[in-house]
């Protein structure tokens, strides 16, 4: 494995504000690349009471504006809501601004319920265009004239990332030749196979001349076990309410997560978020030691959600220091 990497949705804690999320987001960040995450990427998401990066761009300027040398970007944007041209000039921006640092993963899936993303989108086309907007936002980034141009944008060649949860993905990452990031955090069930087809059938690119694939976990570190499945219990009762349709702040830890939750749903929620290492250290460092043997991922990037700062901030900490035992030339 050749890094680590950080996910951060700016969680809204319940009682604290989005410009405190802002603040937190801020404040890890300037932590992780201290603790030496290679990466620090932010996810689009809208109509979520509990998540803040919606305006996804602005919150890395912000993120790229407090930090120097770590990689910052978006896990992802989701492209079918908007023009490519509109991303090929944000990011152009951000690229201009910070020079080899800015990363672009690109998702598929509209990031919030049909509703909200008629009202993004305006009119809802029937056809996927997916692949044809990856490669025409692509070409923004490039070298050559075109009639149509993004200012800045042009010429900037942000790296362009693929992002999935099942086989498409894959397929269209290994076809174009760019690096893929797979959502196993909440969506494991398809990782083993997504893999195999990227690498099996990647076709080397102007852009990356071998396969370069990264799956996403879940991680809480405590110094204890106790403290570390308590601080954990906030993120697994948010996406309970979020899986039952009742999305909203992230909830203050509880110790009496089976009489808030229903079993079923309890059941959904761990099998959707198996893909995570939870504990003290040592237990973490097991639980990473397993998924990496497994799925020999080039990259790791981690996510965890806890209500207090301070504990979520230790926790990354924490868990670098594990990732670290990983890291190979």
């Amino acid at each position: 494995m050749k890094h680590f990497s950080l996910l951060d949705l700016s969680p809204i804690p319940e009682g604290q504000t989005a410009a405190d999320a802002f603040a937190n987001t801020v404040s890890l960040a300037t932590t992780a690349e201290t603790a030496g995450y290679h990466r620090y990427w932010l996810a689009e998401h809208h109509n979520m009471p509990g998540i803040a990066s919606a305006a996804t761009s602005l919150v890395i300027a912000q993120v790229a504006a407090a930090t120097k040398t770590m990689r910052v970007g978006a896990g992802g944007i989701m492209l079918p809501n908007h023009a490519p041209l509109v991303v090929a000039e944000q990011f152009g921006t951000l690229a201009t601004l910070y020079p080899d640092r800015i990363d672009l993963g690109l998702g598929r899936a509209p990031g919030t319920d049909m509703a909200t993303a008629r009202a993004l989108r305006r009119h809802m086309a029937p056809e996927d265009s997916f692949p044809q907007d990856v490669q025409e936002l692509i070409g923004y980034f490039g070298d050559d004239d075109t009639a149509v141009r993004a200012v800045p944008g042009h010429g900037t060649h942000v790296p362009v990332w693929i992002l999935g949860s099942s086989l498409y993905g894959a397929q269209l990452a290994a076809f174009l030749g760019l690096p893929y990031a797979f959502a196993s955090h909440f969506a494991p069930d398809m990782l083993e196979q997504a893999l195999h087809i990227y690498r099996s059938t990647f076709q080397p690119s102007a852009h990356l001349d071998k396969p370069h694939a990264m799956m996403a976990a879940g991680v809480c570190v405590a110094p204890s076990e106790e403290e570390a499945q308590f601080l954990r219990s906030s993120q697994i009762l948010a996406f309970a309410r979020l899986r039952t349709g009742k999305p909203g702040p992230l909830p203050l830890p509880t110790h009496d997560l089976a009489t808030l939750v229903p079993a079923p749903v309890m059941q959904q929620v761990n099998h959707a978020l198996s893909c995570s290492a939870t504990g003290a250290p040592d237990s973490v460092y097991r639980g990473f030691e397993t998924l990496i043997s497994r799925y020999n991922p080039d990259e790791i990037m981690v996510t965890g959600m806890i209500h207090d700062h301070a504990a979520r901030v230790r926790s990354f900490e924490l868990a670098s220091n594990v990732l670290k035992s990983f890291i190979s030339e």
